[in-house]
């Protein structure tokens, strides 16, 4: 489903009236989250963020992936999978990356056209690390740790009390922040702001701050929390290969019009932009469409990783995902010493060698 438009303005009547609703539910995940969570064997960092929807959480992880995997260490990544339909515990596995089975190792997937199975994400992440897919997030850590991990990475999971986090991080997007500040439904926050905070070590900003990000790396100083900064930079060869021409771009990501932008400061001038819901499955008409619009405006399609995996393994999206290019996106953090040393510290303090 797409984000309601209220959630992203300050002052909205549909939220003023579902704001009771919001309260109600605010308590009981406020409650949910200060359960406590079971011990893992290996340290675990947690990537989520205080919002219903995207704020560059997987590119965030695999940014840290990557600087454990400088360090020496054997990352894994837990993610629960969203909008795919394995239960798990199940172990997706690169081809083009080494590994080692473990005793007692699940099931493996290993074909791009089993996207559907688990989600677009988990896609994206192995291609740094393994990946486990678990809706039972104390079982994927269980699978992960007898695989061979030494430090397992959540994509999401910060509302999820299962397992005690070693290392919590909330990710902010600039561009929406906190939105309208309110509780689902009346807005897109998870959880009461100060209670969510009551359970994160960091805070990374993505991006420059608006006003609505701005309410929430302030409020997070005032208790003293480190706040990171990162930012996405698209493929630069992909960007040349696309500048100057004009492009039909679609996306069905928690924010389409973030994509769009990217797109238009890069020198990519978007003709026609088609957003779609969050984690979107493209039907046959739709895919015909897209297809027929792009033909008939003479516009080069393109839209993002997630999208064009998520694509994969569906018969009627051959033609499509052979005439789209993907715009990949890599996170870098501005501060990498500090961030660094946080990962070492995180590592040390469950008495492993240090990282980084």
């Amino acid at each position: 489903m797409r984000d309601p438009a209220f959630w992203w303005t300050e002052h909205s009547t549909a939220a003023a009236v579902l704001a009771p609703l919001g309260a109600c539910y605010g308590v009981i995940a406020a409650r949910n989250m200060a359960r406590p969570g079971r011990k893992a064997p290996v340290p675990v960092i947690c990537v989520g963020n205080f919002t219903l929807g995207g704020a560059g959480k997987t590119p965030t992880a695999i940014a840290l992936a990557r600087l454990l995997l400088e360090s020496g260490r054997r990352p894994f990544f837990l993610s629960r999978g969203y909008g795919g339909r394995v239960v798990g515990p199940v172990r997706i596995d690169n081809p083009h990356l080494a590994h080692e089975p473990g005793s007692g190792a699940p099931p493996r997937l290993a074909e791009e056209g089993r996207v559907g199975d688990v989600g677009d994400e988990p896609w994206l992440l192995t291609r740094v690390a393994p990946t486990i897919v678990a809706r039972d997030r104390p079982a994927g850590v269980k699978v992960a740790a007898e695989g061979g991990a030494d430090t397992i990475i959540m994509d999401d999971g910060l509302q999820n009390p299962s397992v005690e986090k070693d290392l919590a991080i909330a990710v902010v997007d600039g561009r929406r922040g906190i939105g309208n500040g309110r509780i689902f439904p009346a807005g897109p926050l998870r959880a009461p702001l100060e209670a969510q905070l009551d359970h994160i070590d960091a805070v990374l900003l993505v991006g420059p701050a608006g006003r609505a990000a701005e309410r929430a790396i302030d409020t997070a100083q005032r208790r003293g929390l480190p706040v990171f900064h990162g930012d996405l930079h698209p493929a630069p060869d992909i960007v040349a290969a696309l500048a100057g021409k004009p492009v039909l771009a679609f996306a069905g990501i928690a924010d389409a019009g973030k994509f769009f932008a990217t797109l238009e400061a890069h020198g990519i001038p978007a003709a026609i932009c088609k957003p779609f819901p969050d984690h979107h499955r493209y039907a046959a008409s739709e895919i015909s469409a897209l297809l027929a619009c792009a033909q008939r405006n003479g516009l080069t399609l393109v839209t993002t990783e997630k999208d064009l995996a998520r694509l994969r393994g569906d018969p009627a999206a051959v033609d499509l995902i052979e005439r789209s290019a993907a715009l990949p996106v890599t996170l870098r953090f501005r501060e990498v010493s500090a961030v660094e040393a946080m990962l070492r510290d995180v590592i040390r303090g469950r008495g492993g060698p240090a990282a980084a």
